[in-house]
């Protein structure tokens, strides 16, 4: 895949201290990468670099939301997306991104590509099971909902107490009131 232009820190050129910088994420972003689960997107990615020595700490800090369907109503919703994410990159002998929080690029290197991070920490932000707040709270008016309120085992009200039980039943509760 190639790496968008807008998304490549050089940090060769920094001084040492903290930078910041702004993207705004819309839905092309998730077409360049083929990801097609959302309908719209609008996130605001903060990250701030510090530049020291010897490593570059990176913060990220995602807010805005992206635009779903519900996974039991199949209604679009916007799900609120909010999440922050630290990477510290040092410099080896070669490149290695074996584990999350930590980046080896090697020496020589003048320039970091921060799409791929910023990708998951969006993705990852989506909950699993996705429903719509109209569910939760029943003001979601919908076929699929009334459908399903329809099919839905019915739970017994009324229950009567003179219902026949089976005998071997009574005999088990006795071990529990037998002390």
């Amino acid at each position: 895949m190639k790496p968008l232009k807008e998304f490549t820190i050089p940090f060769v050129g920094l001084k040492i201290g903290k930078h910041h910088f702004e993207y705004k994420i819309e839905q092309a972003f998730f077409e360049h990468f083929e990801y097609e689960e959302f309908n719209n997107v609008k996130i605001q990615v903060d990250v701030e670099l510090e530049k020291k020595t010897t490593l570059l700490e990176l913060h990220f800090k995602t807010s805005g939301y992206v635009n779903i369907n519900c996974d039991l109503t199949n209604e679009p919703f916007n799900q609120t997306i909010k999440n922050e994410f630290d990477l510290v990159v040092k410099f080896g002998e070669e490149y290695n991104d074996e584990n999350i929080d930590i980046l080896i690029v090697p020496h020589g290197t003048y320039e970091i590509n921060i799409q791929q991070y910023i990708y998951e920490l969006i993705v990852l932000a989506v909950p699993i099971k996705r429903v719509h707040p109209g569910i939760e709270d029943g003001t979601l008016n919908s076929e699929i909902l009334e459908k399903l309120e329809e099919l839905s085992p019915k739970l017994k009200e009324n229950k009567d107490t003179n219902e026949e039980i089976d005998p071997r039943w009574n005999t088990l509760k006795k071990l529990l009131t037998d002390k």
